[in-house]
């Protein structure tokens, strides 16, 4: 009897595969859940496995170079996703910098992933609430992750603007998303001032980074294909001299550099792709 229920197991289980591999192949919904279930799953296990490492150097950028690394493997091989940086010439020297990056997904992750070896000294701005998201959010906290509270904008805005000086004195480079919320549109929503109001009272340069459009993802269909993305470093926009009154000169001019970026990025990757494309269409 237990032989049989035993087999019986390993059938079942092999059934259940079978069906999971049967779904994933046949299903775009399906497999669009599965890969970012994947996606999550392994993305805070990358964070978390190693904590006991980050607690020797705390609030260390150096602490997210593994679970980067990770990251980026993952990517490859789980999801089917590559992707190729650009402009590691025009990456600012000696200084710290605001490093703005257009948003379309939970995916941008990878890039931060991609990015962080390249440019180091990196940190990013996040919401307060995924420090309660353990361990996931001490491993954010260990690598020097800055939390905010959304929820109160005063105390918010004065956070980011005491980043200022760690800026300046590390010279590290500050990541954020300037359009505020994810856009998978083919044009750039309009920038939030907070990073501009952080780069000119650090007096540091703004490091603009266009990642071309996931054409292989459509979160209304429900499509997650494999794809190939670009992340093109631009050159810096100086700030040098400029005051407060000179915000929405600075957010016009990163945005058009970045807009006319973005789209000429993301026609050099459909140009050399063979992947249909989230609309269902096959690039030429």
């Amino acid at each position: 009897m237990a032989m049989l229920s035993g087999g019986g197991m390993t059938e079942l289980f092999a059934a259940a595969i079978l069906l999971l591999v049967f779904l994933y192949h046949v299903s775009n919904v399906f497999r669009y859940y599965f890969k970012f279930t994947v996606f999550i799953i392994t993305s805070l296990g990358c964070a978390s496995i190693f904590i006991p490492l980050m607690l020797w150097r705390p609030r260390s950028y150096k602490n997210a170079l593994i679970p980067a690394w990770c990251e980026r493997q993952l990517a490859k091989l789980l999801l089917g996703l590559t992707f190729e940086v650009r402009g590691h010439e025009n990456i600012v020297q000696d200084s710290g910098s605001v490093v703005l990056i257009n948003h379309q997904s939970a995916l941008d992750i990878i890039v931060l992933a991609e990015i962080w070896p390249v440019m180091e000294r990196c940190t990013v701005i996040s919401k307060k609430e995924i420090f309660y998201l353990w361990p996931f959010g001490l491993a954010c906290w260990l690598w020097g992750t800055i939390f905010i509270d959304r929820l109160n904008v005063e105390k918010a805005q004065n956070t980011i603007n005491s980043t200022g000086d760690t800026i300046r004195r590390k010279k590290a480079r500050l990541c954020m998303f300037p359009e505020g919320t994810r856009n998978s549109s083919a044009t750039l929503l309009p920038f939030k001032k907070g990073a501009f109001h952080v780069a000119i009272a650090s007096q540091t340069p703004i490091q603009p980074i266009v990642v071309s459009r996931y054409y292989f993802l459509d979160d209304r269909k429900k499509l997650f294909n494999p794809g190939h993305s670009i992340i093109n470093i631009l050159p810096a926009i100086p700030t040098a001299g400029l005051t407060k009154n000179d915000v929405a000169m600075l957010i016009d001019k990163t945005h058009s550099a970045m807009s006319e970026a973005s789209m000429k990025t993301t026609e050099q990757v459909l140009a050399h792709t063979a992947t249909p494309v989230a609309n269902g269409k096959k690039c030429n």
